[in-house]
């Protein structure tokens, strides 16, 4: 079969087409017939050695994936790597029927980065009306999921944007008011200006000077829950500033709900419910063939791109 391969740590460079075997069948999984796989800032850290879980090399990408079953049943599925290649094996318990009437691109957006928009919002940060919410790379998968995410839910949404466009999208999802994300500097000052003073909820994935400026936006007792660090800056976290505030920071990374199936159970039907109802629209980002891998990765990390980026296999 098909597949893109990582036989090296580096750059884009290292993704290799190749022809592999199909992947085992083991007890308690499912062989899905890969439509698509999605493309993640994940894959980008798993490529470069920098994941919270490295993989050993040689290693086939790609944590999410939209398949058919061999009774013709169409899944979306979380994995630990193996989704950039045209059979993938998945646990069973990380599968999810889709339901007839969601599109397999909207279906794919919902997978890793949907999950992870809802569970930022409702399960660590328990975003409520009260809430006046910062969301990051509001124009991407993850931002503009939250964003409509956190508008239903009755909240006041500060989106960052990087470019004058991805603004446009954020204030179509839905966004109370906008942000200019393209430079750190005054960015604090951007984000009170936008909010009409501090933001008592914020995302943050970037790290380096923009999770600082994020949680100097902060309102005493506000939540920051940090999901990525795009920079790979990493740095103190400063405890007088939490002190001071009474401000809690956390991380979130979804992996860590795998185990008990419960929470992405609730999660699923709550984001297939609300695609079906008509409010929620995941962005559809740009479609890359499998052969693609390496400009898919490059343009995301350049954030060139819009929306849920995805390899289609039947290109």
């Amino acid at each position: 079969m098909r597949a893109i391969a990582v036989r090296e740590f580096g750059g884009p460079e290292v993704l290799e087409p190749t022809e592999m075997p199909e992947p085992e069948l083991r007890p308690g999984h499912l062989r899905l017939r890969t439509r698509l796989a999605g493309v993640n800032y994940a894959d980008i850290h798993l490529r470069e050695g920098s994941y919270p879980a490295p993989m050993p090399t040689p290693f086939v990408p790609g944590n999410e994936v939209l398949g058919i079953a061999e009774d013709g049943r169409r899944y979306i599925a979380l994995s630990r790597g193996g989704g950039y290649a045209e059979t993938a094996v998945v646990h069973r318990k990380l599968a999810f029927e889709v339901p007839e009437g969601i599109a397999d691109h909207d279906a794919i957006a919902l997978t890793l980065q949907g999950n992870t928009a809802w569970h930022l919002l409702f399960t660590d940060l328990r975003v409520t009306a009260d809430d006046t919410v910062l969301v990051p790379a509001a124009a991407g998968g993850v931002g503009s999921l939250a964003v409509q995410l956190a508008k239903h839910a009755g909240a006041k949404v500060i989106a960052m944007a990087s470019s004058e466009d991805k603004r446009r999208t954020a204030t179509a999802l839905g966004a109370d008011a906008v942000v200019d994300s393209s430079t750190p500097e005054g960015l604090t000052d951007r984000i009170l200006e936008a909010a009409g003073g501090p933001v008592s909820a914020a995302l943050e994935m970037t790290g380096g000077d923009v999770f600082h400026a994020t949680l100097a936006a902060l309102t005493p007792r506000g939540r920051l829950a940090v999901f990525g660090a795009v920079t790979g800056a990493e740095g103190l976290v400063p405890i007088t500033s939490l002190l001071a505030g009474s401000k809690a920071v956390s991380g979130f990374w979804l992996p860590n709900l795998y185990p008990s199936r419960t929470h992405l159970n609730d999660s699923m039907s709550a984001l297939f419910a609300a695609v079906a109802d008509g409010w929620l629209r995941p962005l559809n980002g740009p479609v890359y063939k499998l052969g693609q891998a390496r400009q898919a990765h490059h343009d995301l990390a350049a954030r060139l791109t819009s929306g849920k980026v995805v390899l289609d296999l039947d290109r």
